[in-house]
């Protein structure tokens, strides 16, 4: 069954409460225990011979909400780092964001615009590699609005859990305190092992 990781050592961080921290990483487990419930009855759906029910059809679907609310969470809270340092400028990846978007700058403004759209939802940095470019992309209610086959570079999560405590309404400066918690290295590794396996 899935474990869920910790991800404490982000308590302290600049621009996001310890409070906030809290209350997501509970959000977080909330995931992790649901997918390992719903992973439980679906083997029991199975073995009973229920797979042709609306139960099973529900809870097959309902499995990619929660999955992937585990599985974003843990690629979020992994690209965080309490000792940010900016992007590399001599890295692969910052090459590859000046190719793809013409400089850091306009993949910034895009990004954050991307994170500021209205509604719930991720906003994500991916990496085609069958096209070998860079795309960034929104993601909404956890399982709609991924790019099949592309790679998660960096992710940041726009729901109001995310900000609300800390920010209320004012996700742009939520924005403002994520770029700066962000671990270029993680990212960076991330890109790496995407585009040159």
């Amino acid at each position: 069954m899935y474990q869920a990781k910790s991800f404490e050592h982000l308590l302290g961080l600049k621009g996001f409460s310890d409070q906030l921290l809290k209350n997501h990483f509970t959000l977080y487990q909330g995931y992790v225990n649901n997918t390992n419930k719903l992973v439980d009855a679906l083997v029991t759906f199975l073995k009973d011979g229920k797979t042709g029910t609306p139960e099973y059809a529900e809870l097959k679907r309902r499995l990619g909400w929660e999955w992937n609310g585990m599985r974003l969470h843990e690629y979020y809270f992994g690209n965080m780092t309490k000792n940010s340092v900016e992007l590399n400028k001599d890295s692969k990846l910052y090459k590859k964001i000046v190719e793809d978007f013409g400089s850091y700058e306009n993949w910034e403004k895009d990004f954050k615009g991307v994170g500021t759209m209205r509604g719930i939802g991720w906003a994500t940095l991916y990496y085609d590699p069958a096209a070998g470019r860079l795309l960034n992309v929104w993601i909404n209610e956890h399982d709609v609005g991924h790019l099949a086959g592309a790679e998660l570079i960096l992710i940041m999560d726009v729901f109001e859990h995310a900000y609300m405590i800390d920010y209320g309404l004012k996700r742009a400066d939520y924005i403002e305190a994520f770029f700066k918690a962000i671990d270029w290295k993680t990212v960076e590794e991330r890109f790496e092992k995407a585009a040159f396996r």
